[in-house]
């Protein structure tokens, strides 16, 4: 072992109060792995999707589509909650629409006969 990772590893068991076992030093790791590939991630979708939003600025008619990604790079949980309720209601609104149309043609159908 290198003198710089006992140093870690006495500053981690200084910080927790113990030794750390080589399992969880392992799962330590490991977490912050996936939490650095989980950034990296993060900051390339942010990237590409500003990327794309400046495109659609400098294109007028896909401007609608650069201010939904605008308010999703700046809000994305509160769009992601926004979509959900606008396709719940989207969907309710096609099963009414649905459900209108049925009674109309079973009216004239009956209207008819």
């Amino acid at each position: 072992m290198s003198q710089q990772q006992l140093e870690r590893e006495l500053l981690r068991a200084q910080e927790m109060g113990r030794w750390l076992s080589d399992e969880e030093l392992e799962e330590l790791e490991r977490d912050q792995r996936a939490l650095r590939l989980e950034r990296e991630q993060t900051a390339k979708r942010r990237l590409k999707l500003g990327l794309l939003t400046v495109i659609c600025l400098i294109i007028p008619p896909l401007w609608p589509v650069a201010l939904g990604l605008s308010l999703h790079l700046l809000f994305p949980q509160t769009f992601r909650q926004l979509l959900w309720f606008a396709g719940g209601s989207l969907l309710m609104l096609a099963l009414l629409a649905v459900g209108a149309g049925v009674t109309v043609v079973s009216l004239i159908w009956m209207l008819i006969n």
